[in-house]
């Protein structure tokens, strides 16, 4: 949940940092961001959202974190051992890793952290992320206290973390701001406030300095970062904006150094126009539909899922709607060999869109609609304020009404709001939305539609059969094998048409000539204290 702050007076609110700075402070390096939409929370345990996550990076490090190319590097973590049974990882972290107070950071810190992440009470859409520790899953869902979790600090220095069975994703998941250290004496003293400006201490590259709502988020410099000799840019001002257009158009009068994204119509204008700032680069992204599995139809009806997912035209979708190198989608994890794992295509997409139509009109009858059926009632596709996202939910719901007679009416809220209903289930019918992987592993998004995953596991999908071959292939040493597993599971739940890809994204944005430093990269993070603002 976003924390309450003093609300300003209007005109503060709304407007930016001024951009002229005065002689004495010119030598300052600021950097002007847009995020995209307002973050759910600046703490790490509880936030979920990309918009936070690119904030929360710069505020917090775990044993691990992102290098300048989006891939993962050591960061508190000095090194690390691995027991000989794949179970029990030993971590030394770095004697200079010091939280913004000054005072260092231990393995405590960890241990405490990693318990708040698994305490059931908080809620986290995260949790999950412990599961591979011992009790781990048992400590979520309340039935071990939390101490019962499997890690130790043996001292200061010096982090234990036993596992259930090995598992291969288990590194490269401590990357994730979920597993970053949250320091207990700040939380004990300010409660769930500890995230305002002045109150939060941050262990990462910057530290909060100013969060006005509706305006804008200003970190600077940690003087007790361990780096902070190599952080050029000394002041970040991220600015949460909703509205692609106005993004744009204050990044053209000068106000934003770097967009969150770029409006599909501009995409062709910014080419042509400003093609030293236009950059593109494909993600490790899905954007799908989800099914409400809780509510029927959709609950027993899997041939109507079925004729819905056929009769979307992916290519149409990602060639002539959104543009821009996007990549139609008939898998939830994305192509492009990501730790050697290739997602199975379903049969169909070998297929004319002629024939999935033909298919599609097939199975709708069969499923009880259309003509000599009944009628579907009219259904509600709930879908994020962006209007890029508008424009594919509208032309799914033309395909849907001009081959199989179907009325859709969309509902669109901030994404936060439809991200929190998502958890809920509380959508009646279809939900619009896009996941990025956390890591690159295809069980960053496979985890997604385990049946004990409960948040993020946006259709309420469950089978245990798929839950079985997951926990198989996290648990194998041999990486072919886990592979393979993996597609399998995949190759079950797609059969489900519990969900409805439709396209994996290339996130197109403007970066603005001066910011030096700056690498598309798959899971789209480019973290501030790898860039630079030249004169």
């Amino acid at each position: 949940m976003m924390k309450s702050f003093r609300l300003l007076p209007l005109l503060a609110m709304a407007a930016l940092a001024p951009l002229t700075l005065s002689p004495a402070a010119q030598a300052e390096m600021v950097y002007r961001r847009g995020t995209g939409a307002t973050p759910d929370t600046l703490d790490p345990t509880k936030s979920e959202l990309q918009p936070a996550a690119r904030i929360i990076y710069d505020l917090f490090e775990g044993l691990y974190t992102l290098d300048a190319k989006g891939q993962g590097r050591r960061a508190v973590a000095e090194s690390e051992s691995v027991s000989a049974d794949g179970r029990v990882y030993t971590f030394t972290l770095r004697a200079d890793a010091k939280w913004s107070d000054g005072t260092a950071v231990t393995a405590a810190d960890f241990v405490y952290s990693w318990r708040r992440l698994a305490d059931p009470k908080h809620a986290s859409p995260y949790a999950y992320f412990v599961w591979p520790l011992v009790n781990g899953q048992a400590v979520t869902v309340g039935k071990m206290p939390t101490d019962k979790l499997g890690v130790e600090a043996v001292d200061a220095r010096t982090l234990k973390v036993t596992l259930e069975r090995p598992t291969g994703y288990f590194l490269a998941s401590l990357q994730h701001v979920a597993m970053a250290p949250v320091q207990k004496a700040n939380i004990d003293k300010f409660g769930e406030n500890f995230t305002s400006p002045g109150n939060l201490v941050s262990n990462g590259a910057y530290k909060l300095a100013e969060y006005l709502p509706q305006s804008h988020i200003k970190t600077v410099k940690n003087p007790f970062y361990y780096d902070a000799a190599k952080v050029k840019i000394d002041t970040v001002f991220s600015y949460p904006i909703d509205n692609q257009d106005t993004e744009f158009k204050k990044f053209r009068a000068g106000e934003l150094l770097v967009t969150d994204t770029l409006p599909n119509p501009q995409v062709n204008f910014a080419k042509e126009n400003l093609p030293d700032a236009y950059r593109a680069g494909q993600t490790y992204s899905t954007y799908y539909l989800s099914f409400n599995l809780k509510n029927e139809p959709w609950k027993s009806n899997a041939k109507l899922r079925a004729a819905l997912n056929l009769a979307v035209d992916r290519e149409v979708l990602a060639e002539k709607v959104v543009g821009g190198g996007e990549k139609p989608a008939y898998t939830f994890t994305p192509p492009g060999n990501v730790g050697g794992y290739d997602p199975p295509r379903p049969d169909w997409a070998a297929q004319t869109q002629a024939q999935r139509d033909e298919l599609a009109k097939k199975l709708f009858a069969e499923a009880g609609y259309g003509p000599g059926g009944k009628e579907l009632p009219e259904i509600e596709i709930l879908h994020y304020t962006n209007d890029n996202a508008r424009k594919v939910v509208v032309a799914v719901a033309a395909m849907w009404r001009q081959k199989l007679g179907v009325k859709t009416r969309l509902n669109n809220q901030e994404f936060r709001v439809v991200a929190n209903i998502g958890n809920h289930k509380s959508y009646s019918d279809i939900l619009y939305y896009a996941w990025i992987g956390d890591y690159p592993d295809a069980n960053s998004f496979l985890q997604l539609l385990r049946s004990d995953v409960d948040q993020q596991n946006l259709p309420g999908y469950k089978d245990p059969a798929y839950d079985k071959l997951l926990d198989e292939a996290n648990a194998s040493t041999d990486p072919a094998r886990r592979l393979a597993l993996l597609k399998q599971a995949e190759t079950l739940a797609l059969a489900a048409n519990s969900i409805v890809p439709l396209t994996h994204n290339t996130r197109r944005r403007l970066v603005d000539p001066r910011i030096k430093g700056w690498t598309p990269n798959p899971l789209d993070f480019n973290l501030s204290q790898y860039l630079e603002v030249a004169p």
